[in-house]
């Protein structure tokens, strides 16, 4: 592993999947402009606002979806992580699918949400995840990278379960992921300190991309795409707009706080 610039993306995506795609490439290209060679993109990337639609058109969302991760890793020559995304499952629900692939578009590795968002809000807002989505059954996988460093995936919602996270830094994770589309009554008070508390006791740095902004009439997301370093600082946040959180994962850094902060050699339990 070696220095290098990761962006986390900041999207407002619509029940419009050329119009979302064509905003995600802007970004990278901007993105790549700057430097970066990992790049990720939010939850719900390619088609946010409509479930109903999302759901009937699961399938036509899938095959653009990952069809533009492999296109556009190959085309800016990066490593593209490409945050949740509905894959026909069979029980006739879908998948929330993350998928990471390298510069030639090859898949490194893919992981189904497995946390899914059933949740009564007291601003009015009701989501429902599992009624169209299918949990996932496996942990996610540790991709080694002797460029990028041990890469860990998630999605959203899994960022409120840590014992997720303490498993993929076991597997010896560096960099942690987290596409999500955050409410923005849920944002506003956890999403900077969640994501913070998983930085600081996993000692890992962690990459955010985020939805921001309205997506319909009702639904609304916090925003701030975040990257924050392995004691818990943050490094970028990307704030209320389409933009991105941009910065530099340094492993120097990383074996700094580990060995200033040597937290995971005192594990008790697991």
């Amino acid at each position: 592993m070696k220095p290098y610039l990761a962006a986390a993306l900041q999207m407002t995506s619509v029940p419009d999947l050329d119009h979302n795609l064509a905003q995600a490439e802007e970004l990278i290209d901007l993105a790549t402009r700057r430097g970066a060679e990992l790049i990720t993109l939010p939850e719900n990337f390619s088609f946010l606002g409509d479930e109903n639609a999302k759901f009937k058109r699961a399938e036509e969302i899938c095959k653009a979806s990952e069809k533009f991760i492999k296109t556009m890793a190959q085309r800016y020559r990066i490593t593209l992580l490409g945050g949740g995304y509905p894959v026909p499952s069979p029980d006739g629900r879908t998948y929330n699918r993350a998928l990471l692939v390298n510069d030639n578009g090859e898949e490194l590795t893919r992981y189904d949400k497995v946390h899914l968002f059933d949740v009564n809000l007291p601003d009015g807002n009701t989501y429902q995840e599992s009624a169209d989505v299918t949990s996932g059954s496996a942990l996610p996988k540790v991709y080694s990278s002797p460029r990028l460093g041990n890469i860990g995936i998630s999605v959203c919602y899994d960022v409120r379960f840590p014992e997720l996270y303490r498993q993929l830094s076991k597997d010896g994770a560096e960099v942690l992921i987290v596409p999500a589309a955050f409410t923005a009554f849920t944002g506003k008070d956890h999403w900077q300190v969640l994501l913070q508390a998983r930085a600081i006791e996993n000692t890992c740095y962690m990459i955010a991309p985020a939805q921001t902004g309205f997506h319909n009439a009702r639904r609304q997301t916090h925003g701030h795409a975040m990257i924050i370093d392995p004691w818990g600082i943050t490094l970028a946040d990307a704030g209320d707009n389409v933009g991105m959180a941009i910065a530099e994962i340094n492993p120097s850094r990383l074996e700094q706080v580990r060995r200033q902060m040597p937290s995971l050699k005192h594990r008790v339990f697991g």
